[in-house]
């Protein structure tokens, strides 16, 4: 005889508005509960985690596929890794926040933005702080920005993570 043991997961909203709150306090400084990398290959990624789980409150603490912080050393690649958190976001069907790869004009204030080259190699994930007549405005870290426009950043190849809710 077999067992079968169903887990139900809430679905929460996604609170855009704490992510904002969170991009503009910490825009142009660092929280001190996070590490700072910005001298060992950039913090857009990491910020903009900060950022998602400021409006999500949870993480997912699947080890090497999760999306998770504890410190410098004990962290998920997706927390930090630009390929790494699209890859969990658009995928994810587990615990923590869950999204879809979606056009530029679908985003949403909360919802992060990657860039990339030509060859689709993207490498920069700030985070939507406004949209105001069909433009986009950005918080960042690495190259520091709050309420910078979209349009400002060179680039050749962007692609959205729109943020469709949280599982707990």
């Amino acid at each position: 005889m077999a067992f079968f043991i169903i887990y139900i997961m809430e679905i929460i909203k996604y609170d855009r508005q704490a992510a904002f709150e969170y991009a503009k306090m910490w825009a142009f400084k660092r929280n001190p509960k996070f590490y700072n990398f910005d001298n060992i290959g950039g913090d857009c990624t990491n910020f903009a985690s900060q950022c998602i789980y400021a409006g999500a409150g949870v993480m997912n603490f699947t080890p090497t596929f999760g999306w998770y912080y504890i410190n410098l050393n004990d962290r998920a690649p997706a927390w930090t890794g630009v390929e790494y958190l699209y890859n969990f976001m658009v995928n994810n069907d587990g615990v923590g926040p869950f999204a879809e790869d979606a056009p530029l004009n679908k985003l949403e204030v909360g919802d992060v933005v990657q860039l990339g080259t030509a060859t689709g190699d993207y490498y920069h994930s700030p985070v939507v702080v406004a949209v105001r007549n069909g433009k986009i405005y950005i918080a960042a870290h690495t190259y520091d920005a709050f309420m910078r426009p979209l349009s400002s950043y060179n680039f050749a190849r962007a692609r959205g993570i729109h943020i469709l809710g949280v599982r707990k």
